[in-house]
């Protein structure tokens, strides 16, 4: 009788490990059915990131570190009809976050190309990287950063903003007629309270906010007010709405927010506690993609949530390590991200299939 009690107790363990496992298999196959057909886009660079699409989808704009001899992004521009890729931004300086207009020959970024020092801070950190001494990452919010617009050239380049303070994480609205940004200009413009002076000697991005202007860089609105970073706005693809991260007072923390393109209705769409960033529309309008550190401080996944926060964000990706600032192309059929899933660990872009089904699926959108 003592044998056959523990023969059934042994056999129930059994059968709750093996359901255990069987359900954890079932989960890891909802989650990595979501991207299909997956590769890796880039390879010849040192480095790569953040690529978005025309929306014809014959052309992309991407940010890569191609040399040794410059240790700072510059923008790429890549024909994918013949395959071809033209450098946009001038060489100097540091470059970030490029969008491509929806329908014209133009190309937006941010750079401190203009800044005086710039090519001695390039000498600086190309010295410091030969000296081998290591730096934790930390994103620059250089104050000689302003956005421009080029060519597909890169031979007409037009300064947006020239004022002094970060300007940076621009895209253009649907009909190319807005340009969504973050900036702490106001930093430098305005007189700043006692309070809001130590804060931002503290920490530069507590003053960085969302804004919107002209296409031409005319008429600014500030369209967030808090003492935080609001920072990557995207619009929605009808054009109405903004999708952005909110970081937390310790900056330990990001959410997802959305809002009317004049500030107004802002909605927290997630409430994980943790650095949930890079947002970006589907381009059904459905809902959204972001970033999130939800099963590990360095370990960031993607994740989909519906655009109203109702749902509970499902998880996409099963990489250990980095996989962040997923686009999809503009007909909603693939995706676009970068990660650092290479032997170097160096950030690259990988691109593969969208279940569009599945997500609405998962979502309980259908």
């Amino acid at each position: 009788m003592k044998k056959h009690t523990q023969f059934t107790h042994r056999s129930n363990w059994l059968t709750r490990w093996l359901s255990l496992l069987l359900l954890c298999l079932a989960m890891d196959a909802l989650a990595t059915d979501f991207i299909t057909e997956d590769y890796q886009l880039s390879d010849k660079e040192v480095r790569v990131g953040e690529a978005y699409y025309r929306a014809d989808m014959k052309w992309m704009v991407y940010q890569a570190e191609v040399s040794e001899q410059n240790p700072f992004y510059q923008i790429y521009l890549k024909d994918l009809v013949n395959g071809k890729v033209q450098q946009v931004s001038p060489g100097d300086g540091k470059t970030t976050c490029a969008w491509v207009h929806p329908s014209q020959e133009k190309v937006l970024f941010s750079s401190t190309h203009e800044d005086a020092d710039a090519k001695a801070k390039m000498q600086a950190e190309i010295e410091r990287r030969k000296s081998g001494e290591k730096q934790s990452y930390a994103w620059d919010y250089d104050e000689f950063y302003d956005i421009y617009e080029t060519d597909f050239t890169g031979g007409k380049i037009k300064n947006l903003t020239n004022t002094l303070g970060y300007d940076a994480e621009a895209s253009w609205s649907p009909d190319g007629k807005l340009i969504a940004f973050a900036s702490n200009r106001r930093a430098y413009t305005e007189k700043l309270s006692d309070e809001e002076a130590e804060l931002f000697k503290k920490d530069p991005s507590t003053m960085i906010d969302i804004y919107i202007m002209n296409a031409d860089g005319s008429n600014v609105k500030r369209l967030t007010h808090t003492r935080v970073y609001d920072g990557g706005p995207f619009f929605s693809p009808d054009g109405k709405r903004i999708v952005w991260r909110r970081f937390s007072e310790s900056g330990r923390e990001a959410e997802i927010f959305t809002m009317n393109i004049d500030g107004s209705d802002q909605k927290q769409i997630t409430r994980l506690n943790k650095l949930s960033w890079a947002p970006f529309y589907h381009p059904s309008g459905q809902y959204i993609i972001f970033s999130t550190n939800m099963e590990g401080h360095r370990n960031f996944e993607l994740y989909i949530v519906d655009v109203e926060g109702k749902k509970e964000p499902i998880r996409v990706t099963e990489k250990e390590g980095f996989d962040g600032l997923p686009v999809f192309t503009p007909d909603g059929k693939s995706i676009t991200w970068t990660s650092d899933r290479t032997p170097e660990k160096k950030g690259h872009l990988f691109h593969g299939k969208w279940n569009h089904e599945k997500a609405l699926q998962r979502l309980s959108l259908q």
